[in-house]
This record gives C-alpha cells, sequence and structure tokens, in this order.
C-alpha cells in the first residue's frame, strides 16, 4: 500500500499482514469445527517441521486428511467466485510441501501408521450478497465448504 502526504493512509502493510493473519486462524477454527461435525477428530492445527507445514490434519476411520484452509471474500478477476479462487491459491508447490509434511507427521505419530493419506482443501469464504453478507461480516463468519481428495500426491 502507497500512502501519499501524512494521515492520508488508513491502513500500513504490516497491519494488512496482521489482519490476514488473523482471518485466517479465523477460517482454520471454523474448519475445525466443519471436520468435527462431519465425524473427524482433529489431530494437530497448524503443524510444521522442515519439511513444510499442514493446516489441519484430522482422522476419520483410516484416513488421515491433511487440510490445507484458504479464506477467501471475493474472486481474483471478475466473475470468479472466492469459493474458486481459494482453491487455485493452493500451488503445485504448496501442495508438495503439505504433502511432504503430512507424510512426516504420519511417520512421527504411530496412532497414524497404515492410515490412508488423503489430501483435503477447506474453503471459507464470505457471502457476497443478501443478508447472509450481512451476517457473516457481523459475525465474522464465512462460509466452510470442505473438498476431500482435492488433490493428489502424485501430482507433485
Amino acid at each position: 500500500m502507497v500512502c501519499v502526504g501524512r494521515g492520508d493512509c488508513s491502513m500500513s502493510p504490516t497491519r494488512d499482514r496482521q489482519r490476514a493473519y488473523l482471518s485466517g486462524k479465523q477460517a482454520e477454527r471454523i474448519g475445525c469445527w466443519l471436520l468435527r461435525l462431519k465425524g473427524y477428530r482433529i489431530l494437530a492445527v497448524n503443524w510444521r517441521c522442515p519439511a513444510g507445514e499442514v493446516d489441519i490434519l484430522a482422522r476419520r476411520g483410516r484416513v488421515l486428511a491433511a487440510v490445507e484452509v484458504k479464506r477467501r471474500g471475493a474472486g481474483l478477476v471478475a466473475g470468479e467466485a472466492a469459493g474458486d479462487a481459494a482453491l487455485f491459491a493452493i500451488s503445485p508447490r504448496q501442495q508438495a510441501r503439505v504433502a511432504r509434511a503430512a507424510e512426516v507427521f504420519a511417520a512421527r505419530r504411530a496412532d497414524c501408521h497404515g492410515l490412508d493419506l488423503r489430501f483435503d482443501a477447506l474453503t471459507v469464504t464470505e457471502p457476497q450478497s443478501g443478508l447472509w453478507r450481512a451476517l457473516a461480516r457481523a459475525l465474522r463468519w464465512g462460509i466452510p465448504r470442505h473438498f476431500p481428495a482435492a488433490w493428489n500426491p502424485e501430482s507433485r
């Protein structure tokens, strides 16, 4: 963000990053609740290792889901839905980092040995019109959507 003159700038780059960070954390909390409602047990949130990072690691039955969470308010170009923009934001490089980190996580935990590892995406988007948009903004909420098996590890 470029500011002209004194006091013309309502947001600093640091404040923008902080807002994005907090928005992402909120999206992860929303995502955890959605997964719990779907019967998943949350094993880790923001799990990191030298190989990479996974936003949410959750288990249901014999499946260990490595979930990448993305939050968007709107599409990146005119006519693009926010959910589409969120899904496209998971780059092949990021997919590979998530896959490597999930494999390390599964190898380190005895309770995860032998589970099927799946790579999911979870988007949290803001409604674009009507009463739902006003309610979502007031509650700092969004509409979560879970995409099981969003990508294959072979596509790394």
